[in-house]
């Protein structure tokens, strides 16, 4: 399938100018790797919808070099993350030389068997030496397994999994880890975020669904609230006219003896 639509041109000495493709028109490995990459996604951009300083870019390239681009050779991870950068701005690729240098901090593969070889050699081997990715974390859907790596010094070192089979990201202050669930309609173990207590990150669904629920409850309260009010000023009304009609019938009393 041929590409798809270009949103870049660079001008490379002694080359004619050279476009920089977005899509490859290669589907990604299966259903669940799209719906994955989106859930991601997702979850990221809801637990951080208040800051404006990071982008969360999934199944993109990155552009890094000239040589890249001379060599035609387009490479993109699954799911990444770039922090203290512009949040509002749109991209369809990551450019580096376009984003003052910067790459990605957090880069997530989900491996498949076409892929796993690559994304355990070459790509981590580019993360971790040219790119020099802080965190890299790989995904098996195959058996649901994690493994994450955290750059020390030169190399990358593996991070441990916790007891429950999750592994912890620094830049994110996340973990990751598997859970069963439902995403847009398929059911299956995902890779979720978790916050450092433990708690799950809402899907977007998930936390409009919230919200409306708190907001039920809200006006629930101010329902039983402004009931309660009414109640007590009933309440005080009769008192009221009952007090009137005592001092009366009192006064009548009075009046009668005298």
């Amino acid at each position: 399938m041929p590409f798809i639509e270009v949103i870049h041109k660079v001008w490379i000495p002694d080359l004619p100018e050279i476009d920089l493709p977005y899509e490859d028109g290669v589907p990604l490995e299966s259903h669940w790797h799209r719906l994955q990459i989106n859930l991601l996604n997702e979850v990221l951009e809801q637990y951080w919808h208040a800051r404006d300083d990071f982008f969360a870019g999934g199944n993109m390239f990155i552009y890094y070099s000239m040589a890249q681009v001379r060599n035609r050779d387009y490479k993109g991870p699954d799911f990444f993350v770039v922090q203290g950068v512009e949040r509002s701005r749109s991209r369809r690729s990551w450019i580096v030389w376009d984003e003052g240098g910067r790459y990605p901090d957090v880069i997530v593969e989900l491996l498949s068997p076409t892929t796993a070889a690559e994304d355990l050699g070459p790509k981590k081997d580019l993360y971790e030496q040219v790119f020099r990715t802080a965190e890299y974390f790989c995904v098996n859907p195959d058996g649901y397994t994690l493994q994450g790596w955290r750059l020390t010094g030169a190399h990358y070192v593996p991070i441990p999994l916790n007891t429950e089979g999750q592994v912890w990201s620094e830049r994110l202050q996340l973990w990751l880890g598997f859970e069963a669930g439902s995403f847009q309609g398929t059911p299956d173990n995902w890779v979720q975020f978790f916050d450092p207590v433990g708690r799950r990150l809402p899907t977007g669904a998930e936390r409009a669904d919230t919200e409306r629920a708190m907001a039920e409850a809200e006006r629930a309260m101010a329902a039983a609230a402004r009931k309660r009010a009414e109640a007590e000023r009933e309440r005080a009304e009769a008192a009221l006219a009952e007090n009137a009609h005592l001092r009366a019938e009192l006064e009548r009393l009075q009046r009668r003896e005298s």
